[in-house]
């Protein structure tokens, strides 16, 4: 199984949608900022452009329309905030939009909301499955979430339901500099940094790594 996992778009998909024109994917995740503050139609656009090209589990960034829920209910993806879906096996747990910013954004939420959120779906976030904990936010104090300057601007919320709860894999964004890949016990976090620019996560998995829980994960540059 091949997954394409992206975030960050900004309004500027062309880079991700010429891979996927050369490169077929099973599944995709969207982990939010589809756009650049709207227009709602350009929100509802993207996903269903994306869905051409595969299933598409999807959440909204701080960065896109207040009503971005309701606009993930109209489009072709699977709403994944404050939500869950399944990719075979292999279950998915979504929160969107962001812990709160200097820019007073869109899609912002406290941290306690935050948590109090993700505390719902805790009981299958630490089953004996394949489990992937998608949010936008970044969990605090590690390789996703580093600005410019050094300083660390992820989720203290996203980073203790993690240590609660760990979960396989947890794929982020927001923190468009800070790509890569860090631990938080057992989970593997990944924030492959901005598709606007061509960046983008592969998940490739076969079905002993999906028993086994083994994470295969490449960042990729268009």
């Amino acid at each position: 199984m091949k997954i394409l996992m992206i975030t960050d778009i900004h309004s500027n998909p062309d880079k991700i949608y010429a891979y996927l024109d050369d490169n077929s994917v099973d599944e995709i995740i969207i982990t939010g900022d589809v756009t650049d503050f709207g227009p709602e139609t350009l929100f509802v656009d993207i996903l269903n452009k994306f869905s051409e090209y595969a299933n598409v589990h999807a959440l909204f960034g701080n960065c896109d329309p207040k009503n971005s829920e309701q606009l993930l209910n109209e489009s072709n993806a699977v709403n994944i905030h404050d939500n869950t879906s399944m990719i075979g096996d292999i279950q998915l747990v979504g929160f969107g939009g962001s812990n709160p910013t200097p820019f007073d954004t869109p899609n912002e939420y406290s941290d306690e909301s935050l948590y109090e959120n993700l505390s719902k779906h805790a009981e299958l976030l630490s089953s004996d499955s394949f489990t992937i904990l998608v949010t936008h936010a970044p969990p605090l104090d590690t390789n996703a979430d580093k600005i410019e300057s050094g300083a660390h601007v992820g989720s203290m919320a996203v980073r203790k339901i993690i240590e609660e709860t760990q979960p396989t894999l947890n794929v982020c964004g927001h923190v468009h500099e800070s790509i890569g890949q860090d631990t938080i016990g057992e989970t593997t976090i990944v924030n492959p940094g901005d598709a606007s620019t061509g960046h983008a996560c592969i998940i490739e998995l076969t079905e002993e790594d999906i028993k086994n829980k083994n994470v295969n994960v490449e960042l990729i540059e268009m």
